[in-house]
């Protein structure tokens, strides 16, 4: 099983999840130690059940913080993406940026 990606172990582990008979060979696989990065308390991320069932969104919106890094992700300018969704202001955007930038130092410690 070594040298497996994650979406490769994953798929052969749902391959067998129907086989009545995977138990008599179960496969063994060793993961890697995950690390949990803790967000602080954002008051710019609301997520509530009430809206878009529970999804992280910027405050006083319904717009997902995902929204944000999927559209930076396909060349989308901030500019624009204020634009396209003017509900969220500039400054909300901003720190949520902030916010996964200072994640990453929690990575490199870990």
């Amino acid at each position: 099983m070594n040298g497996l990606t994650e979406s490769e172990i994953d798929k052969l582990v749902a391959s067998q999840a129907d086989d009545d008979t995977a138990w008599e060979s179960p496969t063994v696989v060793k993961r890697e130690r995950a690390h949990f990065i803790a967000f602080p308390q954002s008051s710019e991320i609301v997520s509530d059940k009430e809206i878009l069932s529970g999804t992280p969104v910027f405050r006083g919106t319904r717009v997902p913080v995902s929204a944000l890094l999927e559209n930076l992700e396909k060349g989308v300018s901030l500019d624009e993406f204020i634009a396209n969704f003017p509900t969220v202001k500039r400054e909300q955007a901003i720190k949520i940026l902030e916010l996964f930038k200072a994640s990453l130092s929690q990575l490199k410690a870990a």
